[in-house]
C-alpha cells in the first residue's frame, strides 16, 4: 500500500427502513480534521483523473455505484515512490479511502448507473488558489491503464 494511504471498512447497518453507515467520526484513528464535505457524481464509463493536493487529505466513500479508484505515489521522498494502488469501492465494498497529500488519484465509474462519491476533506476549497494539480487521465507519467482488465 502506498505510504500514508489508509482504508476503513464501513459497518453497514440495514433494517426494514433502509440502512445506515458511519463514514468518518472524529474519534476514528484515521481522522485528521474537518475542512468540508461534498458529493460528486460520475456517469458510467467516465474517468475522472488525475489530480493531487499539496495540503489536503481526502476521505472518499462511494455511496452508490461502483468505482475503480487508482492512486499513484509521485512523492520523491516517499518509501513507496512510483507505486500504483487500485481499489474497488462502492455498493459491494463499503470502504472509506484516505488519500494523503502528494498522491495522484482518480477513478472510473464501472457500474451501469451514475455513481456518487462523498469526500470529507481536511481543507476547504480555495476558489482563488485551488490546492489541485492535474494531469490528463491518459498521461504517460503515470503507469496505469483505465481499460477493463480481463483476467
Amino acid at each position: 500500500m502506498i505510504d500514508g494511504v489508509k482504508t476503513k471498512s464501513l459497518r453497514v447497518i440495514p433494517d426494514e427502513r433502509g440502512r445506515l453507515a458511519e463514514m468518518l467520526r472524529s474519534d476514528d484513528d484515521i481522522f485528521i480534521k474537518f475542512g468540508q464535505c461534498y458529493m460528486t457524481t460520475t456517469y458510467p464509463g467516465v474517468v475522472k483523473a488525475w489530480h493531487f493536493h499539496k495540503i489536503q487529505t481526502d476521505n472518499f466513500v462511494a455511496i452508490t455505484g461502483m468505482f475503480k479508484v487508482a492512486l499513484y505515489d509521485d512523492r520523491k521522498d516517499s518509501p513507496t515512490h512510483g507505486e500504483v494502488n487500485e481499489f474497488f469501492l462502492g455498493d459491494f465494498n463499503a470502504t472509506l479511502l484516505q488519500i494523503p497529500p502528494g498522491v495522484y488519484h482518480g477513478w472510473k465509474c464501472i457500474s451501469e448507473r451514475e455513481g456518487i462519491v462523498v469526500n470529507v476533506s481536511t481543507e476547504t476549497y480555495n476558489y482563488d488558489e485551488p490546492d489541485e494539480y492535474r494531469l490528463p487521465f491518459d498521461t504517460d507519467k503515470i503507469p496505469y491503464n483505465w481499460d477493463i482488465q480481463f483476467g
